[in-house]
């Protein structure tokens, strides 16, 4: 799949009235998490939460209650058995959106190399296991939210380094 670098990165021009509501209402919610405390499998606004804890925090504030319950899951989770467990549980209850269309408010998913627990190295090839939500698509760089392993929930650049590493892009239900 080939991806935008930022000269060919297509922002569409803004939705109608009415409709993106619940993507701006993700950022805003989003942003509402930033200096969260990283916690493996947490998802509790100020107190802790992974990238997919910030994501299900998201979704029940922006959306409702969660629609599938979430086994215990360890850190390399998505090395063992070679399936793609975020990128399927995210194609069934988010609409998949094409990368060039890509919008705020849209959570983006990404490849991870094995041992990314530890240090956040990621590979094309390697299953999908972090994820972020699109924050702002103006200036130099788009933005992006999402929690920093060992950190804490944070406002970074989507710089080229994370857009080679973009497996999926979906939305939330409006």
């Amino acid at each position: 799949m080939a991806l935008p670098t930022r000269s060919r990165l297509r922002l569409d021009p803004p939705p109608p009235q009415g409709e993106g509501e619940a993507r701006a209402a993700a950022v805003a919610v989003a942003r509402a998490w930033l200096g969260t405390p990283y916690r493996h499998q947490a998802s509790m606004k100020g107190v802790g939460a992974d990238c997919l804890g910030l994501v299900r925090g998201v979704w029940r504030e922006v959306v409702g209650a969660e629609p599938e319950g979430l086994p215990a899951y360890s850190p390399d989770w998505a090395e063992t058995g070679g399936r793609e467990t975020l990128l399927a549980a995210a194609g069934r209850w988010l609409t998949p959106v094409p990368v060039e269309a890509m919008r705020t408010g849209d959570v983006l998913l990404f490849r991870m190399s094995p041992g990314a627990a530890v240090k956040l190295r990621m590979s094309p090839g390697a299953a999908v296991k972090h994820c972020a939500i699109l924050s702002d698509t103006g200036g130099p760089e788009p933005r992006m939210i999402h929690a920093y392993w060992g950190r804490a929930v944070v406002e970074s650049w989507m710089g080229m380094w994370w857009r080679r590493r973009l497996a999926a892009v979906f939305r939330f239900p409006d």
